[in-house]
């Protein structure tokens, strides 16, 4: 039974997979954003203290970005090879035929299953944004390009999240990649714009009138050559309006003549009104999230929240459903909030879950939400329990508490430590 999503935000625990054929129907959502494991080989934990204060040997996994060749990758791959449309299971046969079967391999099949699920939830006017780094971009992009068509790739974005980073033997890596599809040809966008840098400022706007305004040059060239052609100040070609639109600009003092071919003025004041300049496909003025912001909760892979308000303006409008299936400390959802967008949000980890639900009551009292996955018997906890770590993190949410160890997440005002969990005070 397909449970309708149109009811309220809602927070699930699980595997997406299971998540997306379980719960969501197709054509229901607006806007995806995923920040899936980029096949980094690296394990992202918690660790709890003993009492003597050193490190336990227990963990409480945030996530594993490891993948692995293993009777449940093969599974994938069977599912793609004979069950998805022909050009995606053509697609994965000849990637499995070039890497085989090893760790790359078992990623790109579990991405597989995911995107196509995610193409089938997402609207006709819809988008989906892939967060990924250059380990598995390339790939993902054939993925992308088999599920939703070449015709529908959008933008590869590239995030500068560092100005500096030194990797031994090759040029540092300081980016990550947005893979940026729209399901049609007819999707939302709506251009973003960022304010100019100064360095721009001084480079362009070189020239002044006579009350001081400052202004650049633009070539009055018509889009693809194609405009009314016609003489104008000497010079006779295709131009980008007609001679009456000219005329009228020149008259109210636009066009700069002293060139051998007549510009237009844009006038620095104005452009900065409108709030600077489109955003192109290289965002390098939005910073990580460093060991000293002020959003930072310590969550390994979180990212600013200003790139996902850039996404989510972007691409949707108020009211519109976003989802995030791989959510993590919940910024995408936090961003939806704020921006009055309705959200649903799955991750396979109650430590992601609980970060999500405290982050949105810190930040959102009022908000209303439900969770879908968490125990609510004593049979569905003794269930949850043949996992002991995930079981102790929705243990210690219920307690308002988090371990020693954790970097997740900083104590509220209010708390102080014992030997092994910090415990809000009564």
């Amino acid at each position: 039974m397909v449970v309708s999503v149109f009811d309220k935000n809602t927070l699930y625990y699980g595997d997406n997979l299971e998540v997306l054929r379980k719960h969501l129907p197709s054509n229901c959502i607006d806007l995806i954003y995923l920040d899936p494991p980029f096949n980094s080989k690296a394990d992202y934990n918690v660790l709890f203290k003993e009492q003597t204060g050193e490190q336990s040997t227990a963990q409480i996994q945030a996530f594993s970005d490891f993948w692995h060749w293993d009777i449940q990758a093969k599974h994938a791959y069977d599912y793609l090879a004979t069950q998805a449309p022909s050009q995606v299971g053509d697609l994965v046969t000849s990637l499995y035929g070039f890497l085989g079967k090893n760790d790359m391999f078992a990623y790109l099949v579990m991405m597989g299953e995911r995107l196509l699920e995610l193409h089938r939830v997402l609207k006709p006017i819809g988008s989906l944004y892939l967060h990924c780094d250059t380990t598995a971009s390339h790939y993902l992009r054939l993925l992308l390009d088999g599920i939703f068509g070449l015709e529908n790739f959008r933008n590869e974005i590239i995030w500068k999240r560092f100005n500096f980073h030194a990797d031994a033997k090759r040029f540092g890596r300081v980016t990550d990649r947005l893979l940026f599809y729209s399901k049609t040809n007819d999707y939302k966008f709506r251009r973003q714009m960022t304010p100019y840098k100064k360095a721009y400022i001084d480079a362009k706007f070189t020239y002044k009138d006579e009350n001081g305004r400052r202004f650049r040059l633009s070539d009055l060239n018509p889009p693809n050559e194609r405009g009314p052609i016609y003489e104008f100040h000497g010079v006779t070609r295709a131009w980008r309006c007609t001679k009456e639109k000219m005329l009228e600009l020149e008259k109210h003092g636009r066009i700069y003549t002293k060139s051998k071919i007549p510009q237009i003025k844009r006038y620095l004041d104005e452009l900065e009104a409108r709030g600077g300049g489109a955003v192109h496909e290289i965002w390098d003025d939005i910073p990580s999230v460093n060991s000293m912001a002020k959003e930072r909760l310590g969550y390994p892979t979180q990212k600013p929240i200003q790139l996902l308000e850039r996404i989510i303006k972007a691409s949707s409008d108020e009211g519109d459903w976003i989802l995030d299936p791989f959510c993590g400390c919940g910024t995408a959802i936090v961003a939806a909030e704020k921006l009055h967008r309705h959200w649903i949000g799955i991750d396979i980890t109650f430590l992601a879950v609980n970060l999500v639900k405290g982050r949105l009551k810190d930040s959102f009292p009022t908000a209303t939400f439900t969770v879908e996955g968490e125990p609510r018997d004593l049979g569905a906890a003794r269930a949850l329990a043949q996992n002991r770590y995930q079981f102790q993190w929705w243990v210690l949410y219920l307690i308002d508490a988090v371990p020693v160890g954790s970097t997740i997440a900083k104590p509220r005002e209010g708390k102080k430590a014992d030997r092994t969990i910090e415990t809000k005070l009564m």
